[in-house]
């Protein structure tokens, strides 16, 4: 084993490994915006179509592996006239693919809160808003927050996937060092050092922010 070949190629690992993060903080937050409406549609949405839309786009999603959405989105859109950059198509299709998969966490975590705790709000004079922030949010997310941790997570590795589109994020800087240099072991032991790496500080965080979230409740 060489770590000098790790050396070398440390600079272009470390802007893929960046860039990876990047996508997927990017790709967070209209994955949360999806799941929100998919949960809210769920749970109180009283139109039978938009119950049978989001269903039913659950259950697609649940059953489709992501390969074949990204392929999707880069090779069949074109077909209809539809063309989008690589790393659009990357942003978009972790967006779709864990959206569903959110709400799913986001729905079991605010159902699971008893109705007559909302009577109470109503009772006590509080606002829709302030019923929702003081005491469905506050009890929903720390149950919420390790599933989605790790759905996070899944969403970080699985953006490895996005290299088959020539998306230049870590899985693809991998691929074209160990072209470069014919060094698969040594390329590879420090990806998946980094990931590890990477993952593990994330769910630290994750969960020191839940120690944080419930630091109220009686041991």
């Amino acid at each position: 084993m060489d770590l000098g070949i790790i050396l070398t190629y440390a600079p272009s690992l470390l802007a893929g490994l960046v860039y990876t993060l990047q996508l997927s903080l990017v790709t967070a937050l209209p994955a949360l915006l999806l799941a929100a409406l998919l949960a809210w549609i769920r749970l109180r949405s009283r139109n039978p179509l938009l119950q049978t839309l989001a269903r039913g786009y659950t259950d697609l999603i649940l059953g489709l592996p992501l390969l074949v959405l990204i392929y999707v989105l880069f090779f069949i859109l074109p077909e209809y006239g539809l063309t989008l950059s690589s790393p659009l198509v990357g942003v978009t299709a972790l967006t779709l693919y864990y959206g569903p998969y959110l709400a799913q966490v986001l729905r079991a975590a605010f159902a699971a809160i008893p109705p007559g705790q909302f009577e109470a709000c109503s009772a006590l004079g509080m606002s829709r808003w302030q019923s929702f922030r003081h005491v469905a949010l506050a009890q929903a997310l720390p149950v919420a927050l390790p599933p989605a941790t790790g759905l996070f997570i899944g969403l970080l590795k699985d953006s490895a996937l996005l290299s088959v589109v020539s998306v230049e994020e870590f899985m693809y800087a991998a691929k074209q060092a160990i072209s470069e240099s014919y060094a698969p072991l040594e390329i590879y032991l420090a990806v998946a050092l980094s990931y590890w790496l990477v993952t593990l500080a994330i769910d630290a965080a994750a969960g020191a922010w839940e120690r944080r979230l419930t630091r109220h409740r009686i041991p």
